[in-house]
């Protein structure tokens, strides 16, 4: 929870508000996703997706202008919809050399699988523009996670499982899929999903892959070396603590987790986050370079911005 107050009015236009808070926290750098509404604007879709795409469309111009103050320091991602390719090819190739761009995120309506063959021409794209994919998950709006039904009516139980449960199901696909070996520049990241589920899915994939064989297409690497090579990469939420997050660079290696502050948000410790992170006595254990990569160089070579 938050130690010191947050500037007000950053979640809106208030963006040197957010540079001064970023600088008290020693962030150089703040990655920014939009609100929930942009991923329950997939309910739309099947409507009209033209309405989605115009919410998109005003988040890029928003972004653009929010940005503008610090545009090496602010970025965000395009928001594009799964329904509707061309329009998202378009709005990619239009943006691609803005500064404050970093990534894509594709919505993706219920029914529509990320490693659909209709979506293959967005991930040509992104692969040439060298921009990755990123997903930020929810658990109150469409697209719903898996297994929503299933709860038992416990949103604490619905909150726990949604974000972990999205981003598995994502980092399956697009391993399985052989989206990765296809198109050598495309990677993923997810955010506010845990970490400490990751070891397990892929170690887990990894055998029922091998067990289950023929029903998937040859890969040139394991699921778990697809992580540890960064080409799947995992925002690393601090409330997971000192043990669980070296147990996972012990497993998926150090170049797979990238630090999220989740500023400023009322989970946060701002302005507490890094310094927390930084003072965990297991960095040692590892290379010299390690904690400098999950502070900084992950998410900076992820987002191409090194």
């Amino acid at each position: 929870m938050h130690r010191g107050p947050v500037t007000p009015g950053v979640e809106d236009e208030n963006s040197e508000g957010r540079l001064i808070d970023m600088d008290t926290e020693g962030r150089d750098l703040d990655f920014i996703f939009p609100g929930m509404w942009a991923s329950s604007l997939t309910g739309l879709y099947d409507q009209d997706v033209t309405l989605a795409e115009g919410m998109y469309r005003a988040y890029h111009n928003y972004m653009e202008t929010y940005t503008s103050v610090a545009p090496d320091r602010l970025k965000s991602s395009l928001q594009v919809p799964g329904a509707d390719p061309e329009w998202a090819i378009s709005e990619i190739k239009k943006w691609a050399n803005s500064k404050w761009v970093a990534a894509v995120w594709i919505h993706l309506p219920p029914g529509l699988p990320v490693d659909d063959p209709d979506l293959e021409p967005v991930f040509a794209t992104m692969n040439d523009l060298d921009l990755p994919l990123v997903h930020h998950s929810f658990f109150m709006e469409p697209p719903y996670f898996p297994g929503y039904q299933d709860i038992w009516g416990n949103s604490v139980v619905a909150r726990t499982a949604a974000h972990p449960w999205g981003a598995a199901r994502l980092c399956a696909y697009l391993i399985l899929s052989g989206l990765f070996d296809k198109y050598p520049n495309l990677r993923a990241g997810v955010s506010e999903v845990g970490h400490g589920w990751l070891p397990n899915w892929v170690i887990r994939l990894g055998f029922n892959k091998s067990y289950a064989q023929g029903l998937t297409p040859k890969l040139k690497y394991t699921p778990l070396e697809y992580v540890q090579m960064g080409r799947f990469r995992c925002a690393a939420e601090p409330f997971e603590g000192a043990l669980m997050t070296e147990a996972c660079v012990k497993i998926l290696g150090e170049d797979c987790l990238m630090h999220q502050s989740d500023y400023p948000h009322g989970q946060s410790f701002f302005p507490d986050t890094a310094r927390e992170v930084m003072e965990w006595d297991f960095w040692g254990n590892f290379s010299p370079e390690a904690l400098e990569k999950h502070m900084y160089g992950n998410a900076a070579s992820f987002l191409r911005m090194a």
